[in-house]
């Protein structure tokens, strides 16, 4: 059963969901997720995938340097992208970070926060396609998830992103 969204309810406002991740376009998700969250005086969770692949195969040392090194590494792409939403909308996100499938881990977050209501993810702009967030959700994945995803196009500019916002 998918639980009810709770963003409306006294008490409650609604979230913008983001991923973070190194990708170029992920500007464009988090200004926009911003410009929306303050216009509707709604908050913003800025979500840090951490895919370890094969480092439950290492030795126990060296698995742990490579998720402490992960999650470092992480924290300081939040705290980036943190100042930019502070910069642009005066408002400070949450942070969750969170290791796993891609997929899995954001439905799971979704699950866990009854005020997210919107997941935006940006489109790249280059010759690859879109990016490998959108390329892989776009595969069936947000579908699945309970709350509507926004895909902001990666080629618009500050001012036709609050155009829109």
């Amino acid at each position: 059963m998918i639980p009810t969204r709770q963003s409306h309810e006294p008490g409650h406002r609604r979230k913008f969901l983001v991923v973070v991740d190194d990708t170029p376009e992920c500007d464009r998700a988090v200004y926009y997720a911003s410009r929306r969250a303050a216009g509707t005086e709604g908050g913003m969770v800025m979500l840090g995938i951490l895919e370890l692949e094969g480092v439950n195969q290492q030795w126990l040392g060296v698995a742990d340097l490579m998720r402490a090194e992960a999650h470092e590494e992480m924290e300081e792409r939040l705290a980036k992208y943190t100042a930019r939403a502070r910069q642009v909308a005066g408002i400070t996100p949450e942070h969750v970070v969170r290791e796993g499938d891609k997929a899995e881990v954001i439905r799971a977050v979704i699950h866990e926060d009854r005020d997210i209501a919107i997941l935006v993810l940006a489109a790249g702009e280059g010759k690859d396609g879109p990016g490998p967030l959108v390329t892989s959700l776009a595969g069936g994945h947000a579908a699945r998830f309970p709350i509507p995803v926004t895909i902001v196009p990666g080629a618009l500019t500050d001012g036709e992103l609050d155009a829109l916002a």
